[in-house]
């Protein structure tokens, strides 16, 4: 089965990191894609841009709106994914754990459709 990890982490705290702290950070990050790519379950996985670049879309009344920015302000951001297929929920419950961001965010584990 297939499971999107959704990463959410407080951009504000991640921009306020020294130069070092974010290598290590991407390194962290690195070694766990390389880890999943090895395994043969990685099937995807991106770190996205800032959000100042987001653009949200509705349509009202047959008419397209488009918004500067994410759709909601939070305290975290959605900051990347990996997409992995996995056997088990239990399985993709622990690999989420190993998300550096889960230290100070939030991954969001959904299985798809």
């Amino acid at each position: 089965m297939k499971y999107i990890l959704l990463i959410y982490h407080d951009e504000q705290a991640f921009m306020a990191l020294s130069d070092e702290q974010r290598q290590s950070l991407y390194g962290e990050y690195r070694q766990l894609q390389e880890e999943i790519v090895a395994s043969g379950k990685f099937v995807a996985g991106s770190q996205f841009n800032p959000t100042a670049t987001a653009v949200s879309v509705r349509v009202r009344n047959y008419t397209p709106v488009t918004t500067d920015g994410p759709f909601a302000e939070t305290k975290e951001q959605l900051g990347g994914f990996f997409l992995v297929e996995i056997e088990t929920p239990e399985q993709a419950r622990q690999l989420a754990a190993r998300i550096p961001a889960a230290k100070t965010g939030t991954i969001e584990v959904r299985a798809l459709a």
